[in-house]
């Protein structure tokens, strides 16, 4: 299968979904990463697009594009965004979309999950992660990451100049995204999970 990744900045997806993506990997699917800002206003833009080949380097995705959008800038570009993921949506043909979540307290997080609501319209399986700000965020789709956790951590880890950003005091990303597949597990039943709300998803029988 074909799986995307969508992100507004780099090292959204890996914190959302990147124990998920690392076992379609390791099954032989093909994954895909959209992220559309380079997270300058989080740091050096040419620093951030290094962390984010590293945290690749670990994730191996098939691909990593770059939306053309500046960080914290997406809400007025609805329309332009709208087109380029379809434009993306058109050349890979994914079998499963994963983007942010609407319901978040940064305004590109909600910005994109309302462009993907519109470009994905006709694409199956498209699902929401949640992130360290999203708010209301109740999954009822899960995974068991138990066999890529540690993994996961690593790619986290590989985004250095964020693992400390988290403006809680005295815990990492690392520490948050821990804490959060324990959470989630305990929700799917499992040790450790990451938890997905679907827009749509087909069950094939």
């Amino acid at each position: 299968m074909n799986i995307l990744a969508i992100g507004a900045h780099p090292d959204d997806i890996e914190f959302g979904c990147g124990g998920t993506l690392l076992k379609y990997i390791r099954n032989g699917h093909d994954v895909y990463l959209l992220v559309m800002t380079e997270g300058h206003k989080g740091g050096q833009a040419k620093l951030r697009k290094m962390e984010q080949k590293c945290a690749a380097a670990i994730l191996k995705p098939q691909e990593v594009i770059w939306g053309s959008f500046r960080d914290t800038e997406l809400t007025p570009k609805m329309n332009e965004m709208v087109q380029d993921i379809e434009a993306i949506l058109g050349r890979i043909q994914p079998h499963f979309t994963f983007v942010n979540y609407a319901e978040d307290t940064h305004q590109d997080h909600r910005a994109l999950a309302k462009a993907a609501v519109s470009a994905t319209r006709y694409v199956k399986n498209v699902l929401f992660y949640e992130g360290p700000t999203s708010q209301n965020f109740t999954p009822t789709v899960f995974v068991d990451i138990r066999e890529t956790l540690e993994d996961k951590m690593r790619v986290l880890l590989a985004h250095q100049s964020q693992v400390m950003k988290t403006n809680i005091e005295g815990l990492s990303i690392v520490d948050i995204s821990r804490s959060t597949a324990v959470f989630r597990g305990i929700s799917g039943r499992v040790q450790y999970a990451e938890g997905f709300m679907p827009l749509r998803m087909f069950i094939e029988i």
